[in-house]
């Protein structure tokens, strides 16, 4: 298996994505520690995995509180002996769907804010430990508005933006001791949590949405979350060994250019 005997941490790893890459990387063979503010939801994905024989645990982890981070980073290199992954998939609020210029500044601000904090905590934390094994990976996620200009995204598409250029940098630093750092770029799942409960209350809505994403991607069709954890899976494994320092485009194409005028035949 692809991740055997290695230890991942994953941060939000209740909500439907963190979920889905926590089941993968077990799957694959890895060690998963799942945090959240929502054990209920959190426990669920664990139990799911050992259900299967993989190996899973559980903590109560506030990703914005860098000493609870520590400590819960501590516990589990005392217990496991290594942190060889490590994935902050914590959710942040953001306002969308309205003109930038209708923002109001804390508005458009504390999305870029909120995801660098916990996303630094969680890489720092880390990272330091990683320094000293002289191994290890850190994997970040962002979406389409990361690599293209994307109407009506507010601050999400600034703290995308800024969370590529801060897993690059950091991955210019660690690589010096045998760490890499890779974030993922996703198009955004239809199966999804997200998407789902929007698809159910404002399916008028949605249908045309739904569309048009998947007309502005070469393959004419999102990405489902199985395609972004089977992605983490190959970049936390030794098969990704000389990959850092990037992100992985896996928006089916839609970062890489629009390609309104090749319809389907």
């Amino acid at each position: 298996m692809m991740l055997q005997n290695k230890n991942a941490v994953i941060y939000g790893a209740g909500g439907s994505l963190g979920g889905a890459i926590a089941k993968a990387f077990a799957a694959a063979g890895a060690r998963v520690f799942l945090t959240g503010h929502n054990l209920t939801s959190v426990q669920k994905v664990a139990d799911e995995i050992t259900a299967l024989g993989g190996l899973a645990e559980v903590a109560q982890v506030e990703a914005f509180d860098e000493s609870a981070i520590n400590s819960h980073l501590d516990a589990v290199i005392e217990k496991a002996g290594s942190i060889d992954i490590s994935f902050n998939l914590a959710g942040i609020n953001v306002k969308q769907g309205v003109p930038l210029v209708s923002l109001t500044m804390d508005e458009f601000v504390l999305p870029v804010t909120q995801t660098l904090q916990t996303r630094f905590l969680t890489a720092k934390a880390a990272g330091n430990a990683m320094i000293k094994q002289r191994s290890g990976v850190i994997l970040s996620l962002t979406a389409t508005p990361g690599g293209i200009g994307y109407p009506f995204t507010g601050g999400f598409a600034a703290a995308c933006c800024a969370l590529e250029s801060f897993s690059g940098n950091l991955a210019a630093e660690l690589g010096v001791y045998g760490v890499r750092v890779v974030n993922i770029r996703s198009g955004g799942s239809p199966d999804s949590r997200v998407f789902k409960e929007a698809i159910e209350s404002i399916p008028e809505v949605m249908g045309g949405a739904l569309s048009q994403m998947e007309n502005d991607t070469m393959l004419k069709q999102l990405p489902l979350m199985a395609d972004i954890a089977n992605t983490a899976v190959f970049l936390a494994s030794d098969m990704a060994g000389k990959i850092t320092g990037c992100t992985v485009d896996v928006t089916s194409g839609t970062t890489a250019g629009l390609n309104y005028r090749a319809p389907r035949q």
